[in-house]
């Protein structure tokens, strides 16, 4: 195997995020839609400094001691990052003052504590008094001995204290603001069909004289900052120590983690940056980034809808044609396997298929993988009323999804008290397969059926994300999943039942070995010269020894296709590759999420949807199931989707080796949008 030319991981990620930017900026996209992709930009960015760039930061203190993947030169690295990170930032800028200019045609304003008439600064200083005071209690910092940690999913409003007229020594303070508590905006009251919105921290300015009434000053300043806090949790190998406890040390130390970004109004005084960068003990190491009045912009995702109509493809979902007049979804799965195509088929028919499991007396068990759930979910309570119909429930958990952890230790509760039996995982792997099993029992006979599906068990993202899900009885994937579930319930001492698996592709053991054998198989055949192709659907390319297969593939005349969201750190445009590969990346409304596998086989073609991406934390190190799609008109039905992809002129953006993001150019009047195509593609089935 030739050695290969890696993209860096985070460069090509950073790269994506470029591409969300790129939404925000094209002005075909329905304004309320650009404000949002500048609210997951942001989102996107805190996490990725949070996540990434710490562990960069580690690897540089660790040097040659650091297990290193793509990232032998994490200084390098982290000054690309730098670089990049500055120019992203300056065209963020750019593009929210165009879109403020667009909502000022639309008569929305976001005005500012300058700008209120009379009306609004009492409408406004009535809020404060009624909603906002209770929440504000100012850290007069100097007087502080010992600096506060600041939260690094808050803004604070860093404020300067100073008198006109007498000589009073100038103070400065720090004020939270409660977004946690309060939304981010507020309608104010307005005239002749216009909108007036201000921001949280504006009605703080207003009232800063309120705030300190009691000290004496008359002139305040007060101007936005943030910091962002490495949010990497170690877990120690410390056996004797129950995971639980483990990740609640974790959650603690999160919120005094070391930073790794200080962003700031480029408009604070400078004796108060000076100050604060000072107490905080941070230096350029720690990213200084200066920045425009507002941060935190992920809270922009949820910009009122009220003050234009919502615009956009997002239409609701609709039930899939076989389980439309069905009567029961668990008696059609019973006669035939259903495919699911997420967002756009309804994910109520997975809500169903539990809640009829629920009620069946013949079923005797439920057991499912849960790694990310809804705030008030659905799943959840057909759990939990599994049980108080008498059945035996089994949910794995993943307490260390990451930044649901938190949310996941209360579902691991509230499960609990209502009876179900919680498995939290299995020690160094994360559960991130998405499985559900029901067993039941009739006239003495056992049978199974459930569901593999590639995207989490939230009926909230499934609005939104692009999954897909196969609702089936095969007794040989039912098989297979059974046995992972032996191997969670037990894993010290069951991990050969994964050996087993015959159907299903599974990690850690099988997947790579197996993924590698089909490869080379389509090798095998070009070099025959017979037909030979791969098409390929992931989140993220990262694996080194995966992609240089891929290439070996192409090399020997292999057809490549991809649709990477992500991370891809496979250079497409190789000479030696003679135009085998194409390489895209869909970034809509909905998130591409779905991780699909096809191989042609000699024209009898092998296709699985997976949980997993191809990165080796995926592949080598995490539970993960890829499933087989066997029936003909289902294998049609994703091939059809997958060549809808492919052919997207509108949103699809070539992966190329300069990380250009160039869209893909019409080649003829046609334009597709793979997202509207693939709506009406599934709904003309109904």
């Amino acid at each position: 195997m030739q050695k290969s030319k890696i993209i860096a991981r985070d460069i090509s990620w950073l790269s994506f995020n470029n591409r969300v930017l790129q939404e925000a900026a094209d002005d075909t996209v329905p304004l309320r839609e650009r404000i949002r992709f500048l609210g997951i930009f942001s989102n996107n960015l805190d996490e990725f400094f949070r996540v990434r760039v710490a562990t960069l930061r580690k690897m540089m203190e660790l040097g040659s001691k650091a297990k290193m993947h793509l990232e032998s030169q994490p200084q390098v690295i982290l000054e690309e990052i730098q670089e990049r990170v500055n120019l992203q930032q300056v065209e963020f800028e750019r593009i929210w003052k165009e879109i403020q200019k667009e909502l000022a045609k639309q008569r929305v304003h976001l005005i500012n504590e300058k700008k209120l008439n009379s009306q609004q600064q009492k409408f406004v200083l009535d809020y404060f008094n009624e909603e906002v005071r209770s929440f504000i209690i100012p850290l007069m910092i100097e007087s502080i001995q010992n600096f506060p940690v600041l939260n690094d999913k808050s803004i604070y409003l860093a404020c300067k204290l100073s008198k006109k007229d007498k000589f009073i020594p100038q103070r400065f303070a720090l004020v939270s603001v409660p977004t946690r508590s309060l939304s981010r905006f507020l309608i104010l009251p307005s005239k002749n069909e216009e909108h007036h919105i201000i921001l949280l921290e504006d009605i703080i300015r207003f009232c800063l004289p309120v705030i300190f009434s009691s000290l004496g000053y008359d002139q305040f300043s007060a101007h936005i900052i943030k910091l962002t806090r490495d949010a990497e949790i170690d877990i120690d190998n410390d056996i004797s120590t129950p995971l639980i406890q483990k990740i609640e040390k974790g959650l603690r130390n999160r919120k005094k983690g070391k930073p790794v970004r200080f962003v700031f109004d480029k408009e604070i005084d400078i004796s108060l940056l000076t100050y604060l960068v000072k107490r905080l003990g941070l230096s350029l190491k720690e990213n200084l980034i200066p920045g425009g009045r507002i941060h935190n912009f992920k809270d922009f995702i949820n910009f009122p809808d009220t003050v234009f109509p919502p615009k956009g493809l997002r239409k609701k979902p609709f039930t899939h044609p076989l389980l439309k007049n069905a009567g029961s979804v668990t008696k059609l799965v019973f006669s035939k396997d259903v495919l699911l195509n997420f967002p756009y088929h309804s994910f109520d028919s997975v809500i169903d298929l539990l809640r009829e499991a629920a009620i069946d007396p013949n079923v005797v068990s439920i057991k499912i993988t849960c790694y990310r759930l809804a705030s008030r979910s659905k799943v959840v309570n057909a759990l939990s009323n599994a049980v108080r119909n008498g059945k035996q429930v089994t949910a794995v958990l993943e307490l260390r999804a990451r930044f649901d952890e938190e949310a996941n230790l209360m579902w691991k509760e509230e499960l609990e008290e209502a009876g179900v039996k919680v498995l939290i995982g299995v020690p160094n792997q994360k559960i991130h397969a998405k499985l559900c099993l029901i067993k039941k029992r009739e006239n003495n006979i056992t049978t199974h059926y459930g569901f593999v599906s590639t995207g989490n068990l939230n009926e909230k993202t499934a609005l939104l994300y692009g999954d897909h899900c196969l609702l089936t009885s095969d007794r040989q994937i039912m098989a297979d999943v059974n046995r992972i579930f032996s191997y969670l319930e037990s894993p010290k001492t069951r991990l050969e039942v994964l050996n087993a698996c015959k159907t299903l592709m599974v990690s850690p053991l099988g997947m790579r070995k197996q993924i590698i054998s089909l490869i080379n198989k389509e090798i095998k055949n070009a070099r025959q010269k017979k037909h030979a192709a791969i098409t390929l659907k992931l989140n993220s390319l990262s694996d080194e020894d995966l992609i240089m297969k891929l290439e070996d593939a192409a090399r020997a005349g292999v057809e490549v296709k991809m649709i990477i969201r992500g991370i891809c750190c496979m250079y497409p445009e190789n000479k030696k590759f003679k135009r085998q590969v194409q390489a895209i990346s869909i970034i809509d409304e909905y998130l591409e999420h779905a991780r699909v596998m096809i191989f042609h086989n000699g024209g009898n073609t092998k296709m699985y949807i997976s949980s997993a991406d191809w990165m080796v934390r995926n592949i080598d190190h995490r539970v993960e199931a890829a499933c087989p799609i066997l029936e003909k008109g289902m294998q049609k039905e994703i091939i059809d989707i997958i060549n809808i992809q492919l052919s997207d002129n509108v949103k699809a953006r070539i992966l190329d080796n300069d990380l250009s993001n160039e869209y893909v150019n019409p080649r003829n009047k046609t334009k597709v949008r793979s997202q509207v195509e693939t709506y009406n593609y599934l709904f003309q089935k109904k």
